[in-house]
């Protein structure tokens, strides 16, 4: 515990997402932290930027971030949420080349930097956490071909169902209203999430607010039926 915090990497009730602190033995994650430096950023403050050369990876400690890419045509799209646990940037820091995506604090988040160089030595000077790091590699790339595939087989409306629920679980607090989304995300990017465009979230969410299946405020969702949603998504089907 810290401050009250159960840290991710501490809790035994990881399903195949395992963040990356969270599969290291005990003494490699001290060694590793203590290669780097720690570091706290603000909400909405970005821990890194598309297309800007890699000088060093981050290990979220607390707090949640959002992974988003942004494409030649302005269109954004929101990759992934990574929170306690997660390790960001380093695939351009062992690939040498420039970051693909941006990384932006949802919240006050606290981390360890380190620097590229010290990174990488310490992978090479410690062979199983540089396995553990190609297990999460991998892991994700199943998880991204597994939510491409069930993206291919389902309309807009049933992605967003389906992503909405997948952030009640992850994200969602119980209030005397509903279930509150504890993140703020805007139009587009749950408009990039779902693979579509922000007018068409837009009619979306305007019919889930008509059928009052949620309130949407400024970057606030708080969905007062549930049950419909999963019906949507086709969940409480059969």
């Amino acid at each position: 515990m810290a401050g009250g915090r159960t840290r991710a990497w501490e809790d035994d009730g990881f399903d195949d997402a395992v963040p990356f602190l969270a599969r290291l033995e005990k003494e490699d994650r001290v060694a590793l932290l203590a290669t780097g430096r720690p570091l706290r950023y603000q909400a909405r403050a970005v821990l890194m930027h598309q297309a800007e050369p890699s000088t060093h990876v981050v290990l979220v400690l607390h707090g949640w971030t959002k992974v988003t890419a942004t494409a030649a045509n302005g269109y954004e799209a929101l990759l992934a949420l990574r929170g306690p646990g997660d390790i960001l940037g380093e695939g351009a820091a062992l690939s040498g080349r420039y970051r693909a995506a941006t990384v932006t604090a949802l919240e006050p988040v606290e981390a360890v930097v380190i620097d590229q160089g010290r990174f990488t030595t310490f992978l090479a000077e410690n062979p199983p956490v540089a396995l553990q790091l190609l297990s999460l590699t991998t892991d994700r790339q199943r998880s991204t071909d597994r939510h491409r595939l069930q993206w291919a087989a389902l309309s807009v409306r049933e992605r967003l169902a389906v992503l909405l629920l997948e952030l009640l679980r992850t994200h969602g607090t119980r209030t005397d209203e509903g279930i509150e989304l504890t993140i703020g995300l805007s139009q587009q990017e749950f408009a990039g999430s779902v693979g579509s465009s922000r007018e068409a979230v837009a009619r979306l969410l305007k019919e889930l607010r008509t059928r009052e299946v949620l309130v949407t405020r400024r970057r606030r969702i708080v969905v007062l039926r549930p049950d419909v949603l999963r019906r949507i998504a086709g969940e409480g089907a059969g």
